[in-house]
């Protein structure tokens, strides 16, 4: 391997041991992951995933985009959603992304192809 190659590998070991933060490993039998949301107490957990819930009744219901009468608060908190949505976001990853696709730019990669295909001819 060339100098500059391995100095790119290296760099991209580190940018994935501090970036890829989001998804979180439980075992190596089955490949799953966990990804984490923060909430103060029960009570905020609860009010998630009523929110969630009502959310998916409006979202079913295109025509009548209404809660049914037996649920009391009808009221659908977005922003609670939004931020748990922001907290599953994988900001980090997307550094990771940007991080390597400025190590290997898309210009570079078609130069490295051309510089491929030149070296080893398919056959006609």
């Amino acid at each position: 391997m060339k100098t500059d190659e391995i100095e790119k590998m290296e760099t991209i070991k580190r940018l994935t041991s501090s970036c890829l933060n989001t998804l979180r490993p439980v075992d190596n039998k089955n490949r799953m992951h966990t990804a984490e949301i923060k909430v103060y107490d029960y009570y905020e957990l609860a009010s998630v995933i009523r929110n969630l819930m009502r959310l998916c009744i409006v979202a079913l219901d295109h025509d009548g985009a209404e809660l049914p009468i037996t649920i009391e608060n009808r009221s659908i908190d977005v922003g609670l959603i939004l931020g748990i949505a922001l907290q599953l976001f994988p900001i980090d990853e997307f550094e990771l992304l940007n991080e390597i696709s400025i190590l290997f730019p898309v210009n570079s990669r078609n130069e490295d192809e051309k510089i491929s295909m030149s070296n080893n001819p398919q056959p006609s």
